[in-house]
């Protein structure tokens, strides 16, 4: 049997110190601060920037370099026989094209999972690759499975500012200011590549029932319904607003009780193009193995 190592990027909203304890390594996202480059989790913290965000620093992202990816991939192969590499969704950077480019020189023992996810479902396709090494499944075997199941997940975001939107061109200032003056809270959805608008909620108590709602629906449509076992992970996520997060979670379990709600941080990439104060609602169908 191969000796299977899991290997991940920052954008998962796995740490450093989370990864040593579950056995995955990660691969710090670069940022670009005022020309100056910071790696996530490594001189760059959550505190840090999004003071850094709050006062208008210009703030970019930017892939691993090559020479930073092989450089992890050959000390992890000296000790392992193979790699699982799942970065953040193909449609959201480059970063998987490449990483798939320079496995192409690792004769098959790296194979790179591009399965189209962000944040909390990145994160459990790492924790379901981690149990498909355990159960003795090649490194490519799991890099299948995994795109195979890379649609039995959902992430609904709600915004509570349109300001970075705007910042970053993805809706002009006419809208913004439009959206500002209504105080509307748009909620986004990430289902395969893209970021995309979902809804407008006029209160952050509509945007949490509608992301709510939306949850429900998929469960039911997409993911079997709902069934004593439990079959879905349920995650929330937050930029900044750690105290909205663990009260949202009380007001799931109210729809979706016994549950255990796994909360993180949004990954910093996400953040970056829609400011503090966002609030997540993701599910995950658990795999069968």
């Amino acid at each position: 049997m191969s000796k299977v190592a899991i290997v991940t990027d920052s954008n998962s909203g796995i740490t450093q110190k989370a990864g040593k304890e579950l056995g995955i390594y990660v691969l710090p996202m670069p940022f670009m601060i005022n020309e100056d480059t910071f790696y996530e989790d490594i001189d760059l913290t959550q505190e840090q920037f999004y003071e850094k965000l709050k006062s208008g620093a210009d703030i970019g992202t930017s892939q691993p370099s090559p020479e930073s990816v092989m450089k992890l991939w050959d000390s992890i192969l000296r000790d392992y026989d193979e790699i699982v590499h799942i970065p953040m969704s193909s449609g959201l950077s480059g970063s998987c094209q490449s990483a798939m480019i320079l496995a192409g020189d690792y004769q098959g023992r790296v194979q790179v999972v591009n399965n189209q996810r962000i944040s909390v479902t990145q994160r459990q396709s790492c924790l379901d690759a981690k149990l498909l090494a355990s159960k003795g499944k090649s490194a490519k075997e799991i890099k299948e499975f995994l795109e195979a199941d890379k649609f039995n997940s959902s992430i609904y975001i709600m915004l509570d500012t349109l300001y970075y939107l705007k910042k970053g061109g993805r809706i002009t200032p006419a809208a913004a200011a439009i959206g500002t003056m209504l105080r509307l809270k748009p909620v986004l959805q990430i289902q395969g590549e893209k970021l995309d608008a979902f809804a407008k909620a006029r209160t952050t108590n509509q945007g949490k029932s509608i992301m709510i709602n939306a949850i429900k629906n998929d469960i039911e449509n997409r993911f079997g319904g709902m069934t004593e076992d439990r079959h879905i992970w349920l995650q929330i996520a937050h930029t900044a607003n750690l105290e909205a997060a663990e009260s949202y979670r009380e007001e799931i379990l109210e729809v979706f009780p016994g549950y255990d709600i796994h909360i993180d941080a949004l990954s910093l990439s996400v953040a970056c193009h829609i400011g503090p104060g966002a609030l997540a609602f993701a599910c995950c169908r658990k795999i069968e193995v």
